[in-house]
């Protein structure tokens, strides 16, 4: 089963190509997280939907081309081997590159809960206090090893409730035994960052028409007063 919190989709408009077709779009996806709580094995399922359980501490960037509701969608994922978010310039550059962030913890350790509690304020704090990155940035937090429940440390609630407070999307899935919990993941974070593009355009907009018509109407006052 996966457990999905989501924010509220907003509604836009789909720009289209010549041809008809939605235009490609691309995201830049960190994934951050605790050691051992499967960041690799959740991105190489993404990637190849196979499981592999060991990895080495190899930080890459991934890129993966997919197709959400007709439109081509390249996924760009920084699979990062830091465990914490801090004010390295190494981290700095993730905040800058990332449009989304997917921050994975294991059910069975709830000291990587509350890493990810602690990496969703420095991401928002980070943003706020950086002129080179825009201040927001959708987040994905996720559970992972849903299939040991025996072992089970931190409650879907505690997940939900978490994601709910700090208005992130929410998902609890088992990336050793599940494709689509890990699919579903990314295709949310990807939502999340096309519809907060889609905000951010149409607020951009508006400001431009405000700024046109105050123009316009000062020029008209000169006119007025000469």
């Amino acid at each position: 089963m996966v457990v999905r919190v989501s924010r509220r989709p907003g509604h836009h408009q789909r720009s289209r190509t010549m041809d008809g077709n939605p235009p490609k779009f691309e995201a830049n996806i960190a994934l951050l997280g605790a050691e051992n709580v499967g960041k690799s094995a959740l991105t190489v399922r993404f990637l190849t939907r196979r499981f592999i359980g060991e990895y080495g501490d190899i930080e890459s960037i991934y890129s993966h081309c997919d197709t959400i509701d007709g439109r081509e969608i390249c996924f760009n994922i920084w699979d990062s081997v830091c465990p914490q978010l801090g004010i390295a310039d190494h981290n700095n550059k993730q905040l800058q590159w990332a449009d989304g962030f997917i921050l994975v913890y294991s059910i069975c350790d709830r000291a990587s809960f509350t890493a990810v509690e602690q990496q969703v304020q420095r991401i928002r704090q980070a943003r706020v206090s950086s002129s080179k990155c825009p201040v927001s940035a959708p987040i994905v937090v996720v559970g992972n090893k849903r299939d040991l429940r025996h072992r089970r440390t931190v409650s879907s609630e505690e997940g939900r409730l978490l994601a709910l407070a700090a208005d992130c999307g929410f998902f609890e899935i088992s990336a050793a035994e599940n494709y689509h919990g890990v699919l579903l993941a990314f295709h949310g974070l990807a939502d999340l960052i096309r519809e907060t593009r889609a905000l951010k355009k149409g607020a951009a907009g508006i400001k431009g028409i405000v700024r046109s018509v105050s123009a316009v109407f000062g020029r008209r006052r000169s006119e007025a007063q000469d």
